[in-house]
């Protein structure tokens, strides 16, 4: 039976950096780089997110072991949130090497509106980073001395992309898909759609049919079909109750800044409550409960899933 392992040998150049939830998984590929046809070939690696600001010295420190003396020629984003791109200030400190990004938030990055970019609103951080070339749609790239195609896939973020190798049937999948579930739907905080557009994002992945899927989060995966199963599933739970999906945002976003900071006072949560746009909107929205309440309540969850303890002062990691 084909494993993960076994698809991801396909590629000798491509290293897989498993994070955690912190920070986005970080993928290398160390040679065979081009970054658009009419471009020349790289001399060095490229690596494909970087991770939270918290790990961005862990982050330099594994991107120069696993580059073993090569030179870093490119970062790539596939979209733009903190666990994505927080460390790509410190990674291009270090190697002086282009960051490319997809275009839907270039000017937000451009005039570094923080509010804009959802570092304000999740009360998350982002140490500021220019760009130096998109990733639009339709592009494809030489990365590992493979092709691969650009795909949106927006949803869980409005401009995230996803990177395809047709030939090894290789996806790198961002939050599009992971291999329990899917990421938090964030335009549906504010009041916009993003359900639908996340469906057609599941439609899209299951129409290139990749034979494994490296996940933003998580380990790389070759269950394809039951994942997007799994993932529509939840969806439609989403959509059937919306208020489940405010109460699940509540819980990721807390759960976030407890890994972030490993223990977390109730006071604390409530700050956050009160002033992070995309927990306020989504009590505003959803959930409608005073901030006391609402903070207690995301203790208890957090903690009935068994990622948190909770002593009815504040929550620590287990």
């Amino acid at each position: 039976m084909t494993t993960a392992s076994d698809s991801l040998a396909r590629l000798p150049s491509l290293r897989v950096l498993e994070r955690g939830w912190l920070s986005a998984n970080s993928i290398v590929f160390l040679d065979g780089n081009r970054l658009a046809a009419d471009r020349p070939m790289l001399d060095g690696a490229v690596v494909v997110d970087t991770g939270y600001v918290s790990d961005a010295a862990q982050t330099v420190a594994l991107l120069r072991d696993t580059l073993n003396g090569r030179a870093l020629s490119a970062i790539l984003n596939t979209h733009l949130h903190s666990d994505h791109c927080g460390g790509n200030a410190a990674v291009q400190a270090a190697w002086a090497c282009p960051i490319l990004i997809p275009p839907g938030e270039a000017d937000a990055v451009a005039a570094w509106d923080a509010k804009a970019l959802s570092y304000e609103a999740t009360g998350q951080e982002c140490p500021r980073f220019a760009y130096d070339a998109l990733l639009p749609p339709g592009d494809m790239l030489l990365l590992g001395g493979a092709s691969w195609e650009v795909h949106a896939a927006p949803g869980h973020d409005p401009h995230s992309i996803m990177l395809f190798a047709p030939v090894h049937r290789l996806l790198i999948s961002a939050d599009a898909l992971w291999e329990n579930g899917l990421g938090v739907i964030f335009p549906e905080l504010r009041g916009e759609a993003g359900f639908q557009a996340t469906r057609k994002a599941l439609d899209r992945i299951e129409g290139l049919a990749p034979d494994c899927v490296i996940p933003g989060h998580g380990p790389a995966f070759i269950d394809v079909p039951q994942a997007i199963e799994r993932a529509r599933s939840r969806l439609a739970g989403f959509e059937a109750n919306p208020d489940r999906h405010a109460m699940y945002a509540l819980k990721v976003l807390v759960q976030f800044l407890l890994l972030d900071r490993r223990v977390l006072s109730l006071a604390q949560i409530e700050a956050l409550l009160s002033s992070a746009d995309y927990l306020v909107q989504l009590n505003q929205r959803y959930l409608h409960q005073p901030v006391p309440v609402l903070a207690r309540q995301a203790c208890e969850a957090l903690a009935k899933s068994r990622v948190a303890v909770f002593d009815g002062t504040g929550l620590r990691l287990p």
